[in-house]
């Protein structure tokens, strides 16, 4: 059998002319950080970062049966949409755990985009087809599509030299199908993973180098910079957003995992049983975030210790919050020792490292 080679985006060799180093990342080559991550997480806390988030996978179902078909295989209610918004959700296996999180775009009456995590863009194609008892059109046009995410205050005066469009207008969780940078049909949305005001722009692989340039040359005089994964992930982390494959998983449940305000039982999605039984008793573990009070820095698959140094959880996400300056990070606790403030440690190279559970975001308005 042949090695499976490593993707690229349509972006590649441009992260290479600026220098970016790269790192294989579900399945693509991908460019970890540029000029370092506080930095480049500090210019999108400040000023306007790009990130190339082509990595990731849109999937197209549409035509008659579509909206069933989406209302079976999500926990969030597809019903409350309308052409132009977006919506947060994800799918449920048929143990209660989750296949994957996504963002559900409705782009017009049975035409829904469905924007999914790249590492398991096969794995959730194979699931849609399964269930897919509704004659739906289910399409895999990933590898088509160019994508960047532009984040930071100074986001919306850069973009907006871009396009005609009211870009302060657009709402959270909304979208418009327009012309940007002199590119047709561009999709241009407002959700974000950064806790920053931001844009993700949509296009055809063969516009994304002009893209890329036009973005850059209106963001000349706002400190625009390149941004990559590595910064990406502890300004997720800041805001308390859950990483599918560490926070997040098959063997966790949205209710575990805080997630219960997508999982809406007013509706018949697949396995909702499992759930239904599990808000009805209770959950037995919990997603909290913490931070650290003495030196150190949590890592994925640390141990949480209570104050008697017995095992009561584990770190999914960690790291040293470049703007609190302290360690910061989320895990799975038992229920009975989630309460916000509870003292627990951090089994740091067999050192135990005070913390507390905190609220999050990390980072308040």
């Amino acid at each position: 059998m042949e090695p499976v080679k490593t993707k690229k985006t349509a972006f590649n060799a441009i992260h290479h002319i600026l220098g970016g180093k790269m790192v294989e990342y579900a399945g693509f080559e991908m460019p970890v950080q540029y000029k370092g991550v506080t930095c480049e997480h500090e210019t999108v806390r400040s000023s306007v970062g790009v990130f190339d988030v082509s990595h990731m996978g849109e999937i197209s179902i549409q035509g008659k049966g579509s909206f069933e078909l989406m209302q079976k295989l999500t926990t969030n209610d597809v019903s409350t949409l309308y052409p132009g918004k977006v919506q947060y959700s994800c799918m449920p296996n048929d143990t209660g755990g989750i296949i994957d999180d996504l963002l559900v775009y409705k782009i017009s009456e049975n035409d829904y985009l469905l924007v999914v995590n790249a590492s398991n863009i096969q794995k959730d194609l194979d699931w849609i087809k399964r269930h897919n008892s509704f004659g739906a059109e289910v399409t895999n046009i990933s590898d088509s599509i160019s994508l960047l995410a532009v984040q930071g205050p100074k986001s919306l005066k850069v973009l907006q030299k871009l396009t005609d469009i009211n870009l302060k207008e657009l709402e959270s969780y909304s979208f418009t199908i327009d012309e940007f940078a002199r590119i047709p049909n561009v999709l241009i949305s407002k959700t974000g993973y950064t806790g920053e005001a931001g844009f993700e722009i949509y296009v055809e692989n063969k516009y994304a180098a002009h893209l890329w340039e036009a973005i850059f040359e209106a963001g000349k005089d706002e400190g625009i910079e390149p941004i990559g994964l590595a910064a990406r992930d502890t300004l997720r982390l800041e805001m308390g957003y859950c990483l599918y494959g560490n926070d997040i998983n098959d063997y966790t449940s949205p209710l575990e995992a805080g997630l219960g305000w997508i999982t809406k039982f007013t509706k018949d999605f697949i396995y909702n049983g499992f759930l239904k039984i599990q808000k009805e008793k209770g959950i037995t573990k919990k997603l909290v975030g913490f931070e650290i009070e003495g030196k150190g820095i949590p890592r994925h698959g640390y141990e949480i210790w209570d104050h008697n140094h017995q095992i009561i959880g584990t770190v999914t996400s960690g790291t040293l919050s470049p703007t609190l300056k302290k360690g910061i990070g989320m895990g799975y606790v038992c229920f009975e020792s989630a309460k916000h403030g509870s003292e627990i440690f951090i089994n740091i190279r067999n050192k135990p490292v005070k913390g507390v559970i905190v609220k999050t975001p990390f980072i308040k308005d």
